[in-house]
């Protein structure tokens, strides 16, 4: 489960294209020769077509492919895509022939040089603005990194972003334009593309066969340090954290404060809701089923619940059970669906939602997460344990009897109110002036009725007695079996790969960019960030909670911990860092295209309400410019921007929930506002 992003972070693709992606660079103002790139459709037709029609005939593959540049870098084209390499230039199209990416060496002085020869080889016509670009640290060989994110308006629907890397005196620049649908279907196979991305000779780093150093009191010191120093540059008010080794907790504690501006501290039992780190235990569960001969990981769903339904028949007919969390069936995010109007769901409404969702990729084709699905999985689960039972109250008593209890995680629960009662952090994120503040709190009970995907409130230190039965491969501390290794593992074993080292199998990801795997998931949701990992060659593990913009420095943590063991490259600091730059400079931005209060002249012509049969109602309310959006459950006040293509945007600025966008447009003569996720549209439709 992830929170809203805000249009400042739709530069998170920049993110993906490179195996240290994970955290984003700081800004730079660009220089007089940066360049602007494809306008429109253009990016993959008119443009794509004059630069394709010079090339050499395109090849389909049929595996994923080595290949090498004139200049030496290597890289993996994925399977399914179709390479044409002319000289310089190595053109590859995905299977969607509106998804384009183009890997080129370049002879320039500067990255902003290589760029703008990269474009200009590629397509002859750019007009896209650049709207920021930033360096990276030097990583995997690579002396210089920077990237690139160029201005797009919503109606175009295109993703456009360049990297440029250098080794020496080479300059290699990778130019990625999509459409988003596209991008988001195969964004693991870019992201396979941007991660294998290597200069001529490179030798990766590895921890493999190395013996992991004691997590001793000096040890644990670097680590902590260094997420606190990380903590306070992003504005997280608290952080949770545990480290364990051998079968021991070597560290819980909390850094920081519950709630900015109050004085309790964080400590190691102040619950955060951890969001997805939930499916690993919701698939916990399954296999807990499993090892009761209750199911196994190849029974058919409808066999358990026949009324269950994904798209049509013939789809729904291949949902196994695995399949249901497994992020490989090809079932997009349709997120809105339970985020805009939650407060009269149910956990069987949201099952019988997925009947109105169809996989846009075949099954096992590509990475696709999918956050209704996940939650079908638990309360499938619970409902062969107890189907008399409600769907949520099965659910909630079998993570009780099943995992919770046994695992001895007394503070864990889905209770909201309970958890809010007690020793609780309480979520923040970013305002539009990239100054901290509480978020919306109330947008986060919309993962009541998808519990299972992301609902659960814990602590560093009941996460942590999870960590540890996932290290002793089924073991409690006191040596008695929970559950059969056979069980456990199987939710580790790859189900469909994410990039070049990373793959998911079901609510795990594993992780070898290292040399060892590292088994791990983050969680996101409304003002909490935070992940779970685990080094079983090492036995080595740790948990990281925050109730801020987490997701700046969890991967810091990871590789910190790893620096730590196993005596590696000191990368984690300056990776956080630049992580948090690019943020606060994407913020920063962003916040020039808003006007907040929104222009008085597009208020004053909007109508009252507004509906969609999908997502429900919208009151728009307010004096003056000043306006409201309520979604039911929760309300913002609005932003305006206007957007490069003409149209205006009224968007969100509420605390966590900022950059959802809504164009103000006219439909069958009607006032209509147009809110879009990356393959779907929803028009809100005046209402009276």
């Amino acid at each position: 489960m992830r929170a809203m992003r805000s249009r400042a972070s739709l530069g998170i693709p920049l993110l993906l294209i490179a195996a240290a992606c994970a955290d984003n660079p700081p800004p730079v103002a660009p220089g007089p020769s940066a360049v602007t790139a494809p306008s429109s459709a253009a990016t993959t037709s008119t443009a794509a077509s004059a630069a394709a029609s010079a090339a050499p005939a395109p090849v389909t593959l049929t595996t994923d492919t080595p290949e090498t540049t004139a200049a030496g870098a290597t890289f993996t084209a994925p399977s399914g895509w179709s390479i044409a390499v002319d000289g310089a230039r190595a053109l590859l199209t995905g299977p969607e022939a509106d998804l384009r990416v183009a890997v080129v060496d370049a002879t320039a002085s500067s990255p902003d040089d290589a760029v703008s020869a990269a474009w200009s080889s590629v397509y002859p016509d750019l007009k896209h603005p650049l709207r920021l670009a930033q360096p990276r640290p030097g990583r995997h060989g690579w002396d210089e990194q920077r990237d690139y994110d160029y201005e797009t308006s919503p109606n175009e629907k295109l993703v456009v972003f360049a990297r440029a890397v250098r080794h020496g005196a080479a300059w290699t620049v990778v130019l990625v334009a999509s459409s988003q649908a596209s991008f988001e279907k195969r964004l693991a196979h870019v992201r396979r593309i941007g991660d294998s991305l290597r200069p001529k000779g490179y030798v990766r780093e590895t921890f493999a066969g190395k013996t992991a150093n004691h997590l001793d009191a000096d040890r644990i010191k670097k680590i902590t340090d260094s997420v606190d120093k990380a903590r306070d540059a992003a504005g997280i008010p608290g952080v949770g954290l545990a480290l364990v080794q051998d079968g021991k907790v070597v560290y819980e504690g909390g850094l920081g404060v519950r709630e900015m501006g109050k004085p309790e501290k964080v400590d190691a039992k102040t619950l955060f809701i951890i969001a997805s780190n939930t499916k690993a235990m919701t698939t916990l569960l399954l296999a807990k089923l499993v090892d009761e001969k209750k199911l196994t990981w190849d029974t058919p769903v409808t066999s358990l619940y026949p009324s269950f339904k994904l798209g049509d028949a013939d789809t729904t007919k291949q949902v196994l059970v695995k399949h249901l969390i497994c992020a490989c069936t090809g079932l997009p995010r349709q997120d809105f669906e339970w985020l805009l109007q939650f407060e009269t769901q149910t956990p069987k409404s949201e099952i019988e939602l997925l009947g109105t969702m169809q996989p846009t990729t075949k099954f096992g084709e590509t990475f696709q997460y999918s956050n209704p699905l996940a939650a079908a999985a638990g309360f499938i689960g619970g409902y062969v344990l107890d189907p008399k039972k409600e769907l949520g109250a099965a659910y909630d008593a079998a993570m009780q009897s099943r995992v919770f209890g046994p695992l001895g995680m007394t503070d864990t629960t889905f209770d909201f109110k309970r958890a809010l009662a007690g020793d609780r952090a309480i979520g923040h994120d970013d305002d539009i002036d990239g100054k901290t503040a509480v978020a919306v709190m109330d947008l986060n009970r919309s993962v009541i009725p998808v519990r299972p995907a992301g609902g659960e409130w814990s602590s560093a230190h009941d996460v942590a007695k999870y960590v540890m039965m996932e290290l002793a491969a089924g073991k409690l501390p006191d040596g008695k079996r929970y559950m059969s290794e056979d069980a456990l593992l199987a939710r580790r074993a790859p189900q469909v790969p994410i990039g070049e080292f990373a793959t998911y199998g079901m609510g795990l990801m594993v992780d070898k960019e290292w040399g060892v795997p590292v088994v791990h998931h983050g969680g996101d949701i409304i003002g909490y960030h935070s992940d779970m990992f685990w080094i079983p060659d090492a036995n080595v593990g740790g948990v990281i909670l925050t109730n801020g913009p987490g997701y700046l420095i969890r991967r810091a943590f990871m590789r910190k911990t790893m620096e730590v063991i196993f005596d590696g490259q000191p990368e984690a600091d300056d990776d956080a860092a630049a992580a948090i730059a690019e943020f606060k400079a994407g913020i920063a931005v962003e916040r020039k295209r808003l006007t907040s209060p929104p222009d008085g002249d597009v208020t004053a012509k909007l109508a009252k309400r507004y509906s969609n049969a999908a997502l429900g109602d919208i009151v728009v309310s307010g004096d003056g410019p000043q306006r409201t959006f309520d979604f039911g459950g929760w309300k913002s006040p609005m932003a305006s921007r206007k957007n490069d293509d003409g149209t205006v945007s009224m968007v969100t600025i509420a605390p966590g929930a900022t950059g959802v966008e809504f164009v103000v447009a006219d439909r069958d003569g009607k006032r209509a506002l147009v809110v879009r996720d990356m393959q779907h549209e929803y028009v809100f439709a005046e209402a009276q």
